[in-house]
């Protein structure tokens, strides 16, 4: 019986992860198999207080299929780090999110990220599922934190809750309608069934 070739490998796995994308909300700004790290580097990082300069070294062991679509190591614009595993775990520990204003250009040239990027490395595991990452921080102390993650938020297993889809909705919206209008909206969509005329949703929705 012959193995399946490296291609028809990666395009049922392309094929499996679009599935999953289309049957969940997503709620980093990113492709799918670098929300794993994103989801673990930030639950690190709130829980330890992490700062940049506090670490030495960043481990991540993935999935063959990360550093094939996400490898570029030294992104320049925002939209490079879409494509890189390094600059998602850095700003996850930089910022402690994931959203547009992270896949930004500042994002990606911010020193304290590019730094840390530096200290990130990758290694493949085919044992390590695609929406999956296995995580090693060694801080500069000597202590190492680890964190292995099974379901990244916003999978079908672990989705997110009404506080995330709230946060992911007013990080894309600031900026363009003000945070009063941004709560509005949220109000209308939660009790959208109660609603005697939807059109209250688009119209709450106009730029002013």
């Amino acid at each position: 019986m012959n193995s399946a070739s490296p291609h028809r490998e990666a395009t049922r796995s392309t094929t499996v992860l679009l599935f999953a994308a289309l049957s969940a909300y997503k709620p980093f700004a990113c492709g799918i198999v670098m929300h794993p790290t994103i989801d673990g580097c930030i639950q690190l990082s709130r829980e330890n207080h992490l700062a940049p300069d506090q670490i030495a070294g960043i481990e991540l062991q993935v999935n063959p299929l990360v550093p094939e679509l996400t490898g570029k190591k030294s992104p320049e614009t925002g939209l490079e780090g879409k494509f890189s595993i390094y600059h998602a775990a850095a700003v996850a520990i930089v910022e402690q999110a994931a959203g547009e204003q992270q896949f930004s250009d500042r994002a990606v040239r911010n020193p304290a990220t590019v730094a840390l990027r530096q200290r990130v490395t990758a290694t493949v595991d085919s044992k390590v599922a695609e929406d999956q990452v296995r995580i090693r921080i060694i801080l500069k102390d000597g202590r190492t934190l680890d964190r292995f993650v099974d379901h990244a938020v916003g999978s079908l297993a672990h989705p997110m809750t009404d506080a995330d889809l709230e946060n992911k909705f007013s990080g894309l919206a600031d900026g363009i309608l003000p945070h009063n209008q941004i709560r509005s909206i949220l109000d209308l969509c939660w009790k959208i069934a109660e609603l005697p005329d939807a059109g209250a949703l688009a119209r709450a929705g106009r730029a002013v």
